[in-house]
């Protein structure tokens, strides 16, 4: 069970390795335009850095933004092309002609990570279609009344029978206990935001705890 960071900024993704708590990074095309206005490459190219200074070797993935099948083939390509890291996969969403897309990419030795998942069936289609990943919207399903958990079960069933080469990515994450709910329910890996990582550190208790014993040492040791 693994935890990935999905953002796109510099310094959450430096700050997350060196605590030593991420396995992987997971950008899209709204986290990278939440920072500021650059060269997509560059900014990519920052983000790889990253990834090979402190733990080289972490999937990182980097989502298309074409929306012809064709175009987001050759786009795939030119981003596997433009970086030298060994453990780059390529986000495609989810959708009957994206289907080629998976397969052409997995057929071309491209990791692709399937993404924008809501049911079962589409993240069954796409592991089968050759996807290294495919990713759920965890929060967003629950948003709509759907059972993400029940999502995760299946489909993860649905791997291990078929013995296919695909883990399921919990994504859309907004609480720090969705981590523990999406692993105990059969996610490979959950990615989260910065501040969801953050807030799964925390508890009132564990504060009044650390106080506490300072406060008792401190009056002890004068």
């Amino acid at each position: 069970m693994k935890l990935f960071l999905d953002t796109a900024n510099i310094t959450q993704i430096e700050d997350a390795m060196e605590k030593g708590v991420i396995q992987g990074v997971t950008t899209n095309p709204s986290l990278l335009a939440k920072e500021p206005k650059t060269d997509f490459y560059n900014h990519i190219q920052e983000i790889v850095n990253l990834c090979k200074d402190y733990k080289d070797g972490v999937p990182l993935s980097v989502e298309v933004f074409a929306n012809e099948p064709d175009e987001m083939i050759s786009q795939a390509e030119e981003i596997m092309q433009r970086f030298d890291y060994h453990n780059l996969n390529i986000k495609v969403p989810v959708g009957y002609e994206e289907l080629k897309v998976i397969s052409s990419l997995a057929d071309k030795d491209i990791p692709v990570n399937c993404t924008c998942c809501f049911t079962a069936t589409q993240m069954q289609l796409a592991a089968h279609s050759g996807a290294r990943y495919v990713s759920l919207f965890y929060n967003r399903l629950f948003d709509v009344g759907g059972s993400p958990l029940k999502v995760i079960q299946r489909v993860r069933r649905f791997i291990e029978t078929n013995r296919l080469e695909c883990e399921i990515i919990a994504g859309s994450i907004r609480n720090a206990y969705d981590l523990e709910d999406a692993w105990d329910h059969g996610a490979h890996i959950v990615t989260a935001g910065y501040s969801v990582v953050q807030k799964a550190t925390v508890h009132p208790k564990t504060t009044e705890s650390v106080d506490g014993f300072l406060k008792d040492f401190g009056a002890w040791i004068s």
